[in-house]
């Protein structure tokens, strides 16, 4: 009983001390003036008005990006940030800044003494657009920190962003290579050997070439799906049985892509399959195009096919 009683007595303590270490600092608000100078001017940067956008900022207005590295960043000032409104919506088709389902902006104003004159407004809101110039879609959440002084001006503005889109963006405006393309290579003639290996009817040889953690896709099933080398053998091993393989042609040549950009091998081919389906004995001819990925000692990965279903159950 007594260790009982002691064991209640520390659950009670710990539950005053947490508690007791609860401190107000402030109050948060759902609708607020502030919220309304903030949306207002986002509005007013969509639809490119400068001169509207400025008008809600304070003289000394500062807009900063969160998550730049730059310690000595002195923040965009409010000519400079009112005028990029007009350059985002002439850059962009589509524009838009609205909320994020299901999130609403809060306002908070805080007790400390240096915060008396400020309320801070924090958003959540998803920023859509195409860019004009390079074609890059722009559709990813942004937050953002406004402060607004007591005479309801936004004189910062805090903004996270992921930096990839407008990386992106940038590095299009010019050419830039990303590796090199064979018209011969081992690796295309890995894809022709297990071509012609299952022309042959040689599934053993065919699966060979692949590892054993390779990966198969198919256009027709659903995206993101993919089978196993195990799932996928009895599939090609019943197309053997469904049909007779009159002959496989290669359309035009292979192409070997050697990526620089993650190190990427890919084979691009294109075969029409000159078919006779033995339960009908109908001829057929599908095309086919093949997309391999290849590791580093010459197997495939991964395997994308493309054709038409419809084709080969044609009547």
């Amino acid at each position: 009983m007594k260790k009982q009683t002691l064991l209640f007595v520390i659950a009670l303590t710990s539950l005053f001390i947490t508690y007791g270490q609860k401190k107000a600092n402030g109050t948060i608000y759902i609708d607020h003036p502030a919220i309304a100078v903030v949306e207002n001017m986002t509005k007013a940067f969509v639809s490119g008005d400068s001169e509207k956008v400025a008008s809600f900022l304070a003289d000394d207005f500062k807009s900063f990006n969160g998550v730049s590295v730059n310690t000595n960043d002195k923040g965009q000032d409010k000519e400079s940030f009112a005028k990029s409104a007009k350059g985002w919506a002439d850059a962009l088709d589509y524009f838009s800044i609205t909320r994020t389902k299901g999130a609403y902006p809060d306002a908070l104003e805080y007790k400390e003494s240096n915060q008396k004159d400020v309320v801070w407004v924090q958003t959540w809101e998803d920023l859509k657009g195409v860019h004009k110039k390079t074609g890059v879609k722009i559709n990813m959440p942004t937050h953002k920190l406004f402060v607004v002084n007591k005479n309801n001006k936004i004189q910062t503005i805090i903004n996270y962003i992921n930096n990839s889109i407008p990386d992106e963006i940038g590095s299009s405006y010019v050419n830039r290579t990303n590796g090199t393309i064979y018209n011969h290579h081992d690796n295309i003639n890995t894809v022709r050997k297990l071509t012609y290996a299952y022309e042959n009817g040689d599934l053993d040889k065919t699966m060979s070439f692949y590892s054993d953690d390779a990966k198969f896709s198919d256009i027709n099933t659903e995206f993101g799906k993919s089978l196993t080398k195990a799932e996928i053998t009895p599939i090609w091993k019943k197309f053997l049985d469904d049909y007779e393989i009159v002959s496989i042609d290669m359309i035009g040549y292979p192409d070997y892509l050697e990526y620089e950009m993650g190190n990427g091998r890919e084979v691009l081919s294109w075969w029409n399959y000159h078919l006779i389906r033995k339960s009908d004995k109908k001829k057929l001819t599908v095309p086919f195009h093949f997309s391999n990925s290849f590791d580093a000692d010459g197997k495939i990965v991964a395997e994308m096919a493309y054709y038409s279903q419809s084709l080969l159950s044609a009547k």
